[in-house]
């Protein structure tokens, strides 16, 4: 058992120490925070001062615009299904979501809110006609609005989730909600409280928090009843306490880590079999035994981590127009 345990442990190191994180690009005054990996080639990022990029070259070469009419607007998340095919979200002043069907040379607008208050957080799509946007509390309820055949239409009040004083979701990453099938979603918040919301059921997440900078930021979704989930207190990028938590069974129970992400976190993805990808404002984590044991692969901080949806490229975005790219 002494020899298989050793075996195992050497295979993580080994598998975990090859894999490495690689700057690609920081040429955009932007502070990108979404991102969307279409396949090993295509990839989208989005961020404040208006600010959208591209690659259709593995991430090679990039093309940055500034959606016009947008410049001082913070698109915190962006969803795109193929190298001329984008939605992005402008979180507040108004509230807008816009798409492209060419590249992003022009943009129209598929939703607006001007209501006081309203702030988008986060979009999730089934493909380009079918998604779910949520945004911070209205009246004590969380903003839900689907979209279906190409619109979007705000959930009534009584569909939407209500949270607590002090509680919200964070518009770190654009991973905070996640489609399980055609008719369900999972979301987390953080805040003074921090929850998991599966139809608008509400259980407390075993995660730091307290405090308006506590709490989850990012779930991912290996199956309809597994999920990991990351966050923590971003005021604190060093501090591992109340950053992390797994379950096998939608909630019922938590899976504690023998060695977690080494900080907060605020996006993680989902790689295949029981591989996961973490990354924050001091660094990118990796685990492959589904979150027993983390390790980490670089100091560079990221705001988000994705996987290609055709493939399995996994790209990074962060600050001061940052990207980056795991290099296995």
């Amino acid at each position: 058992m002494i020899r298989i345990y050793l075996l195992l442990s050497t295979f993580f190191v080994t598998t975990s120490q090859a894999q490495q994180v690689k700057i690609i690009s920081a040429e955009a005054k932007s502070s990108f925070r979404g991102l969307s990996v279409v396949d090993d080639q295509t990839i989208w990022v989005s961020g404040s001062n208006g600010i959208v990029g591209k690659s259709t070259d593995s991430g090679n070469t990039w093309k940055y615009v500034t959606v016009k009419g947008y410049e001082k607007t913070d698109f915190r998340d962006i969803e795109a299904f193929d190298d001329n095919t984008a939605i992005i979200m402008g979180i507040d002043c108004p509230a807008r979501i816009l798409k492209t069907t060419n590249g992003g040379d022009s943009w129209t607008i598929m939703f607006e809110d001007t209501t006081k208050g309203m702030f988008l957080d986060a979009m999730e799509f089934q493909h380009e006609k079918s998604g779910v946007v949520i945004g911070d509390p209205i009246s004590g309820k969380g903003f839900v609005a689907k979209l279906t055949d190409n619109v979007w239409k705000p959930n009534d009040m009584k569909r939407r989730p209500p949270l607590d004083s002090g509680e919200a979701f964070f518009a770190s990453s654009g991973t905070n909600i996640r489609i399980l099938d055609k008719n369900d979603y999972v979301a987390i918040s953080g805040g003074v409280h921090s929850n998991l919301l599966i139809d608008n059921e509400k259980i407390k997440l075993p995660l730091l928090q307290g405090k308006e900078s506590t709490g989850a930021n990012s779930i991912a979704v290996k199956d309809l009843n597994t999920f990991m989930i990351v966050g923590g207190d971003f005021m604190q990028k060093d501090s591992s306490e109340g950053n992390y938590c797994f379950t096998k069974d939608k909630g019922k129970t938590w899976i504690p880590s023998q060695q977690p992400p080494t900080g907060y976190r605020s996006c993680v993805e989902y790689l295949g079999k029981s591989n996961w990808i973490t990354c924050g404002l001091n660094g990118v984590d990796v685990t492959n035994d589904d979150g027993l044991h983390f390790r980490k692969i670089s100091e560079e901080g990221f705001h988000a981590c994705r996987k290609a949806k055709n493939g399995n490229a996994v790209f990074f975005a962060g600050g001061k127009g940052r990207i980056g790219k795991l290099d296995l």
